[in-house]
């Protein structure tokens, strides 16, 4: 009969001493807001990153793309197929609104590369390939330009200045 009193005893010892004073050296933690709890990817310790994730399947298809412009016609499918997923793959990438620029830009030069690809495939005229080739590198630019416009930097025109020879005999 002891043992149960004992008992009882015990538990009421262990729940008052959990219900008493805390320590005046612990501090309690900050209560979590859940009102902000992702971080802004559009701020500009984060955009960079947001950037990167959105330039890493651009330069995923570039790469793609390149090795197909080297192809001959009767191995372009697969390659187009690959270059196909990778677009899929950037339309599904959930981008932050600061993004929506930079995105629409990716997704019209990959659209259009692919295209001129099949065109190409398909026995297009030269015309309508130029064409696709243009339209492709003028989105292709424009994405670029947005990528500095958001980073905030200034981007300068590549010149070619002749070096000068030395053709004087040794």
């Amino acid at each position: 009969m002891k043992r149960p009193i004992i008992l009882l005893c015990a538990i009421f010892v262990l729940f008052l001493t959990a219900c008493g004073s805390q320590d005046p050296h612990v501090t309690p933690a900050a209560p979590i807001s859940n009102s902000n709890s992702t971080p802004d990817l559009c701020a500009a310790e984060h955009l960079a990153e947001s950037i990167k994730k959105v330039n890493d399947l651009q330069r995923e298809f570039d790469d793609a793309s390149q090795l197909a412009s080297n192809l001959a016609r009767e191995q372009l499918p697969d390659s187009i197929s690959n270059m196909q997923r990778i677009r899929r793959a950037a339309e599904d990438h959930q981008a932050p609104a600061c993004l929506t620029t930079l995105k629409g830009h990716q997704l019209a030069h990959m659209n259009i590369v692919i295209d001129t690809m099949i065109a190409f495939v398909g026995g297009a005229d030269t015309e309508t390939l130029n064409k696709g080739i243009a339209d492709a590198s003028e989105e292709h630019d424009l994405y670029t330009l947005e990528i500095a416009r958001l980073l905030g930097t200034t981007l300068s025109p590549v010149t070619n200045e002749s070096v000068p020879t030395d053709t004087s005999a040794p």
